[in-house]
């Protein structure tokens, strides 16, 4: 997906998205708490800063983000702008522009007095606040709400998860959630506008993503409304007594019923009569190539959002066809030793061919993961001296999503109590191997992404933005780095799930050439699917989904081998340095400790580690 807020919690945060002009969401309403009413966040946003220009800019940005992303704010237990929505449009992306800017300037103007700053967390706090705004600030070339049709960010699965997000524990809590619902027909029909303008100019989605998001809305839309997610997730997540629940549906279902399914249906249409008739199809380039004239530098912005660097598309790939090749010979070394077979492509037929290798029950998807998280439970403890106090949960993808959708994602916690979630795809198990599951894992919740955001929502003596912004690379590179962390761990079952792990790592080098491949290079989306074949073990349908995924989602899938590398490298030098004084559970404090940073300031982390270890 290009933007998704249920996505990006666990890369930049749906506040980053939105003001990115990615989320789809709509505009302010009455009023729950008035904008001058204390925030729970008051001393906090600027907490551990020194400089009291920082500080103030500090606490600037945090309330800009909050105003901006008011549904974010509900999750963090800012509740001041409860019954309002984010307004995804490409007018408000164009505004939101213009104060980025403004509070980018007021942080390069500190950028001289940084080394002079007394404290050296103050100057990664600047640098992480530059960079993430010169990063955003860049990426709104690319104008996604002209044109962007997701099958993981579009207007249902986005407000579907609405009542997901916004907790009700009162009768003011149900009120503000009906005034959201009342909000969202107007949020569609501005994204109608906006793609239709987008048409006009010439931007528009590829096709398949088109097909895939009207298969979507049409199964949801012939469903009865008593079934939809709008309202079974309230009925059974609102915190109120039995008639209290009974009143919240009462009140939101006549909107579900009326506006909301109306607005949906005029999305459809859309899509069918405008959208997919002009959509890039045959000899189109899917991704970015095929929109390159009209979006110079989006690629090359894209890429500096989601690693932080300013990496060359064409270094990126030749990175990725290297670690393809490496991980190839050891899949293959390790086949023969399972199977018998010479030949690493026998190895990817026998893994994706054999059913007595996969699932034969959404339960046993189920109860695999919940195996593996809790062997990693048992043993996190001795790799790890920071553990965060948040616990995670594994929950079934719903099924509105499940057949559009990739294997799994990771949701955090929220201030409401409701613990880390590891969502897991159990739709069509006989096509989910089970070699794949524990890596899977492993990557998602615990040592993964669990651990390592969990631990940044933790971080009192933080700014804010600290603790719940994410720089892509390093939260997706940790994610992959604890796969092969897993194996140090002890907690692969075996060597067939040992392969499962070397042929997530070959998906993930495989990213690097089919991304930059396909907004680079012209690649079709039959060439993305037959390298990822030639060079995975993925099952063809996860396969399909990822493709598809890449196309709406320029350049987040370099992240996690470019972040990966980045850690292995600074782990291997802190080892080579500190030798018998190198402890690994103190480097991964080291690594965990600033939140989600940059991989620059990571360098800087870890070098002040050593320093001081020594």
């Amino acid at each position: 997906m290009s933007c998704s807020p249920r996505r990006f919690a666990l890369v930049l945060s749906l506040a980053s998205l939105l003001l990115l002009g990615c989320g789809r969401a709509t505009t302010p309403g009455s009023g729950a708490k008035p904008p001058g009413a204390a925030s729970p966040w008051k001393g906090k946003a600027a907490r551990g800063v020194h400089d009291a220009e920082l500080a103030a800019l500090a606490r600037a940005h945090w309330q800009w983000r909050m105003q901006n992303a008011p549904v974010w704010a509900t999750t963090l237990g800012d509740r001041r702008y409860d019954d309002k929505l984010g307004d995804g449009s490409w007018r408000a992306a164009e505004a939101r522009q213009k104060e980025r800017l403004a509070l980018l300037a007021r942080a390069r103007a500190l950028l001289p007095r940084a080394p002079r700053f007394a404290h050296a967390r103050d100057r990664a706090t600047l640098a992480l606040l530059v960079g993430e705004l010169e990063a955003q600030a860049g990426a709104h070339r690319c104008k996604m709400p002209l044109w962007d049709v997701d099958p993981r960010g579009n207007p249902l699965t986005q407000f579907n998860g609405l009542p997901r997000m916004h907790s009700v524990k009162s009768a003011e809590h149900a009120r503000t959630l009906e005034a959201r619902y009342r909000l969202v027909p107007a949020a569609i029909r501005r994204e109608i506008a906006d793609l239709r303008h987008g048409l006009q100019q010439g931007l528009v989605a590829n096709a398949e993503s088109v097909r895939r998001v009207i298969a979507m809305l049409r199964s949801e839309l012939a469903k009865p409304i008593a079934r939809w997610a709008l309202l079974t997730t309230p009925k059974r997540r609102a915190r109120l007594d039995d008639a209290g629940r009974a009143r919240l549906v009462v009140a939101l279902e006549p909107i579900v019923a009326g506006p909301i399914r109306d607005a949906l249906r005029a999305y459809l249409a859309l899509l069918e009569k405008e959208i997919l008739p002009a959509a890039r199809r045959g000899k189109a380039p899917p991704g970015l190539s095929g929109l390159a004239a009209k979006l110079p530098g989006c690629y090359a912005a894209r890429i500096r959002l989601f690693t932080g660097l300013p990496l060359a598309a064409a270094e990126l790939h030749a990175t990725g066809k290297r670690e393809v090749a490496r991980i190839d010979a050891a899949m293959q070394a390790l086949g023969k030793k399972l199977f018998g077979l010479d030949d690493r492509a026998a190895v990817l037929h026998k893994l994706r061919s054999d059913p007595k290798l996969s699932f034969d029950s959404a339960a046993a998807v189920e109860a695999k993961a919940k195996s593996a998280l809790a062997r990693a439970r048992a043993r996190i403890a001795k790799f790890f001296g920071r553990l965060p106090k948040a616990d995670c949960v594994v929950t079934r993808i719903p099924d509105y999503e499940a057949k559009f959708t990739t294997v799994a994602y990771y949701s955090r916690p929220y201030a409401d109590g409701k613990p880390g979630e590891y969502f897991i795809n159990v739709s069509e198990p006989t096509t989910r191997p089970r070699y794949e599951a524990e890596a899977l894992a492993y990557h998602e919740a615990i040592p993964g992404h669990h651990l390592q955001i969990a631990i940044a929502q933790e971080l009192t003596e933080m700014p804010a933005f600290r603790r719940y912004s994410g720089n892509s690379a390093f939260v997706e590179g940790w994610g992959l780095y604890a796969e092969s962390l897993a194996d140090e761990m002890g907690l692969y079952s075996g060597d067939l799930d040992r392969l499962g792990m070397l042929s997530y790592d070959a998906w993930r080098a495989t990213r690097l050439v089919v991304d930059t491949g396909l907004h680079a290079m012209g690649w079709s989306r039959k060439q993305a699917i037959d390298y990822m074949t030639a060079h995975s073990a993925l099952a063809s349908n996860n396969i399909s989904n990822e493709v598809d995924r890449y196309i709406v989602w320029p350049g987040q899938a370099l992240s996690y081998k470019v972040g990966q590398l980045e850690i292995k490298r600074l782990r291997a030098d802190a080892r080579h340095k500190l030798g018998a004084r190198f402890s690994l559970p103190a480097f991964h404090d080291a690594v965990l400790g600033g939140g989600a940073v940059s991989l620059p300031v990571l360098r800087q982390r870890v070098a002040a580690y050593l320093a001081a270890s020594r």
